[in-house]
């Protein structure tokens, strides 16, 4: 699936439900099925900064697209990156950087979260795509 089609597919579930505690929900079952990231990742290099829990994100490079891993201490914010990971992992670097983020605003994430959680999310955004630039550069 292209980064838009998962995007779609986002924004279809989320328009399922009818308030923002079932959305906040789902976000938190999102991240329970986040694929663990291996503890020797767990560094201060892979660690989310302007985030107010800790978030780790680590990405190899299979073939010619980026393999994403991650966690956090935070249910909430465990889910967040669940639906990043879901949305740019197995993506060429390209296509990442490309890629717009308005999805977050069409599913009203960034509007629902407190203000240093919006700003975390933003910094995992970035950290996604600075990624996706190292990559792109090699």
């Amino acid at each position: 699936m292209t980064i838009q089609e998962i995007q779609d597919e986002i924004v279809g579930e989320f328009s399922m439900f009818d308030d923002w505690m079932q959305r906040y929900e789902y976000i938190i079952e999102l991240g329970k099925s986040l694929p663990l990231i291996d503890t020797q990742f767990k560094t201060e290099d892979n660690i989310i900064t302007g985030c107010q829990s800790k978030v780790w994100v680590h990405a190899d490079k299979t073939e010619d697209k980026i393999v994403f891993t991650a966690d956090s201490d935070a249910i909430l914010t465990k889910g967040i990156i669940a639906i990043l990971i879901r949305t740019f992992s197995n993506q060429k670097a390209k296509d990442i950087l490309e890629a717009n983020t308005d999805f977050i605003d069409e599913i009203g994430l960034k509007e629902h979260l407190s203000p240093t959680r919006a700003n975390g999310l933003v910094s995992m955004i970035k950290k996604i795509k600075m990624y996706a630039l190292v990559f792109e550069a090699m």
